[in-house]
């Protein structure tokens, strides 16, 4: 997410201008987000039900790695974090009389930072998996299903995952496409057939670097990132076979915080009072709406 040097951007790709260009190192504190559609405000019963530690504190700690547009990257000025998942922190915490201090973090340290009591809740485009409720909570809020993408010039001849044999495909590390690619490595092996060469990169950034440079021939990530960056791409990116495997997006909460209830009580106010529908349309996301939200939803 903003790993990459913000000249890269600049300079070298068309694709990346909105993609989380900015500053090219971690921030170790949050900065303000874009303005959210409003809501109605406080709820008074459901920020009763903050635990005393969070509301002394008045804030919440949000990790994110913001460099997955349109759900979280990194605005023009180099440091304020935007996106679908900063404006659903924003209206979420308001709802329980709380701000949001947003850190820029590597995705792949979060949930272990969640879990060692750094940061109060990820909110970072988590898929909800079985394997990872076994560490925290989530309040499913958003589906989201698996894609890939390529260079609009090329012609990988790939549909789904079966056919990445004896292709290099560029993942971001941590992620649930990651997992997929490497199981899909052995699957090709196990069958005699030439393996998946998997690059994998601290970021979304990187991965559509690895594509436009012919150093991968599949960029894989979530089904609103793909669609995000092929319509910034300017015709350089296209899809490449069909979305698969929909699957929760939830917001990531240690399982000892009491924060749970409070965000699913939080969550189906924005659903009822519509700030939830217009926060997704803000960035063109309202196709993985949910109607309801879950806790611990995941589905595999």
């Amino acid at each position: 997410m903003s790993k990459l040097l913000a000249r890269v951007c600049v300079t070298a790709l068309a694709v990346m201008a909105l993609a989380g260009c900015g500053s090219s190192s971690k921030s170790s504190s949050g900065s303000t987000q874009a303005s959210t559609p409003a809501s109605s405000g406080v709820d008074a019963s459901i920020a009763a039900t903050v635990p005393a530690a969070i509301k002394s504190k008045g804030t919440l700690n949000v990790a994110t790695e913001a460099q997955y547009a349109p759900n979280e990257f990194i605005a023009p000025d180099g440091k304020t974090v935007i996106g679908m998942d900063a404006d659903m922190m924003t209206a979420l915490a308001g709802v329980m009389g709380l701000k949001v201090n947003l850190i820029n973090s590597n995705f792949e340290t979060i949930i272990p930072g969640l879990a060692a009591g750094r940061y109060d809740v990820g909110a970072s485009s988590f898929t909800d998996t079985k394997e990872r409720e076994k560490t925290v909570d989530f309040v499913d809020y958003f589906k989201a299903g698996l894609s890939f993408y390529a260079k609009s010039s090329s012609n990988p001849n790939v549909k789904g995952l079966a056919d990445l044999c004896g292709k290099t495909v560029a993942v971001e590390k941590g992620t649930v496409e990651l997992e997929s690619a490497e199981k899909q490595d052995k699957a090709c092996k196990k069958e005699g057939k030439k393996g998946v060469t998997v690059l994998s990169f601290p970021g979304q950034n990187p991965v559509n670097l690895a594509i436009t440079s012919g150093r991968a021939e599949i960029g894989f990530a979530d089904s609103p990132v793909v669609a995000y960056q092929i319509k910034q791409s300017n015709g350089a990116f296209k899809l490449v076979g069909e979305t698969f495997e929909f699957a929760p997006y939830g917001i990531a909460i240690p399982k000892t915080s009491g924060m749970t209830k409070p965000f699913y009580e939080a969550l189906k106010k924005l659903i009822a009072d519509g700030t939830y529908t217009k926060i997704l349309a803000k960035w063109g996301l309202q196709s993985g709406a949910i109607t309801e939200p879950k806790i611990n939803g995941a589905t595999s």
